[in-house]
């Protein structure tokens, strides 16, 4: 009777383990086994949180990404689009030349203020920009003529670029040197610093190598 009454009493021991959670701690306790038992269900939940702040770092980290690409490829296509500018900006001042060449050889080099007022023509022509206008500023630094005196140049604008024309029948490195300071004029008044293309049928060993050392386009057919 005694072995009978044990055996039930084991049975339901082993219940009340496995479906009894507060009797299992408590068991746990008598045993030694609580403060494991609680330690491992705080590594349990720390490990759970971890895993939920990996997931919300992936997610923001794959939203950033998704920004940054859309970013980038909206910069592909504005770089492709100046490039495409450029271009034909490019190519209208190759054509400028190409003009200038045939200018030149029927004009010669007599008549420079007609000459100027032909190839302004031609240059409204070629890049479709609407006009060339005349940029007039009284420089009163002297930072072009070394005193204060008025200034003028042409002034060409396509797609944001301004490019300031000198045109000369016939050009020497000082007509490269004016034009530069000119433009270092032109920043100093408007904020814009200018591209600088110097158109001539004519200019001189020294006014090419001046031009070359500071950056200005030279538009020649000799």
């Amino acid at each position: 009777m005694v072995d009978f009454v044990g055996v039930d009493l084991k049975r339901e021991f082993l219940r009340l383990l496995r479906e009894d959670e507060e009797f299992r701690l408590a068991v746990a306790g008598l045993i030694g086994l609580g403060e494991v038992l609680q330690e491992l269900r705080r590594l349990r939940e720390d490990f759970q949180t971890y895993i939920k702040e990996q997931e919300r770092r992936w997610r923001e980290n794959e939203r950033r990404w998704r920004m940054y690409e859309r970013r980038w490829r909206a910069n592909e296509r504005r770089w492709r689009e100046a490039f495409k500018r450029f271009e034909a900006l490019e190519r209208g001042l190759q054509r400028v030349d190409r003009r200038l060449v045939l200018l030149g050889a029927r004009w010669g080099v007599e008549a420079e203020e007609a000459f100027r007022e032909a190839v302004r023509g031609i240059v409204e022509d070629v890049l479709g920009v609407g006009e060339v206008v005349r940029w007039s500023y009284f420089d009163g630094e002297g930072l072009v003529f070394g005193f204060p005196s008025p200034v003028e140049v042409d002034v060409l604008v396509k797609d944001g670029v301004h490019i300031l024309v000198e045109v000369k029948a016939s050009a020497t490195d000082s007509d490269v040197a004016k034009l530069w300071r000119i433009g270092q004029l032109y920043r100093r008044a408007t904020g814009v610093e200018p591209k600088l293309a110097l158109v001539t049928p004519h200019i001189d060993e020294r006014g090419r190598k001046a031009a070359e050392a500071l950056g200005i386009q030279v538009y020649t057919y000799l």
